[in-house]
């Protein structure tokens, strides 16, 4: 890619939008992403602060040089490893648009199935509010999808991290639900009045064993923190101590959901039967076919 008044010396094509995107899909292939076209779509809409959809009417577009300039740094960052959502500050989640930063792990598309669990069994509840706890909300992609699409809910959401809180509280202010959700600075359920209690508990915990840790993608490994993602030796570690502090905060026929590893999925189910407090213990697939949650009701 060379300067935006330049031309290259292949039939001096100009840089236009699609010339761009397709350079670019083609680097990020070389690069090893998952999503290369998606990638270059993205950076370029935010380098042209346009939406995605525009790049489509605006192929034949050449690009000013400002926003050559900022494409091209965003591409070197991305091709260093930096996550997109990192890169634009931004990641959709359940059709919501939430900020995220080195602070927080990005919101992954396998976690909507957890959200669309708690929906389910919300709406299969006659009392109301439905009290709700959200355990390492992060960004609070499921706190704040869960208040706009269940207004009868009070949430409550909990994270160890002072600037994940800040995160989260930004992005519930944005998407108009910071009245119906309580963020608390808390490690698990520490900072939590013994004497609450909750309809539905869900959690995003870290769930990530050393050995899948020390394999896991550099864009993720180097970039997101490292207390979100590694649980421990096992994995199981957060898990299990979640499994056995929420039958106290969890109304009888509460549900707890949480999301795992399909690697450890056969280890936190033993988890959840030895805890004796559970019944209708069941997984839940992701797209995929691997079992992505663990769902499970007080008895």
């Amino acid at each position: 890619m060379t300067d935006s008044k330049d031309r290259t010396s292949s039939n001096e094509q100009p840089w236009t939008v699609l010339r761009l995107l397709e350079w670019t899909t083609d680097f990020f292939k070389q690069r090893g992403s998952d999503s290369p076209r998606l990638d270059a779509e993205v950076l370029l809409a935010h380098a042209r602060d346009c939406s995605r959809i525009e790049l489509y009417t605006a192929f034949g577009q050449e690009p000013t040089s400002e926003e050559r300039v900022a494409f091209r740094e965003l591409v070197r960052r991305r091709g260093e490893g930096s996550p997109v959502a990192q890169l634009v500050g931004y990641r959709e989640f359940y059709s919501l648009k939430f900020r995220v930063s080195e602070d927080v792990l990005i919101p992954r598309p396998e976690t909507e199935h957890l959200v669309v669990e708690a929906i389910d069994h919300a709406k299969s509840m006659q009392s109301v509010p439905i009290r709700v706890l959200d355990i390492g909300t992060g960004s609070g992609a499921i706190a704040v999808t869960l208040a706009k699409y269940l207004p009868e809910a009070e949430i409550t959401a909990v994270d160890c991290s002072e600037a994940a809180i800040k995160i989260a509280t930004w992005n519930a202010q944005q998407h108009n639900v910071s009245d119906r959700i309580r963020f608390i600075h808390s490690d698990l359920f520490g900072a939590l009045d013994a004497e609450q209690s909750f309809d539905i508990i869900c959690t995003n915990p870290p769930y990530v064993s050393q050995a899948e840790y020390d394999q896991l993608a550099p864009s993720v490994r180097d970039f997101e923190p490292r207390q979100a993602l590694l649980a421990g030796p096992l994995g199981t570690e957060v898990v299990e101590v979640i499994l056995r502090e929420a039958p106290r905060y969890l109304t009888p026929g509460g549900r707890l959901i949480i999301e795992l590893s399909p690697m450890i999925a056969d280890a936190c189910e033993e988890l959840a039967k030895g805890q004796g407090s559970y019944t209708e213990i069941k997984f839940i697939k992701d797209l995929e076919g691997h079992r992505r949650l663990l769902s499970m009701v007080r008895e």
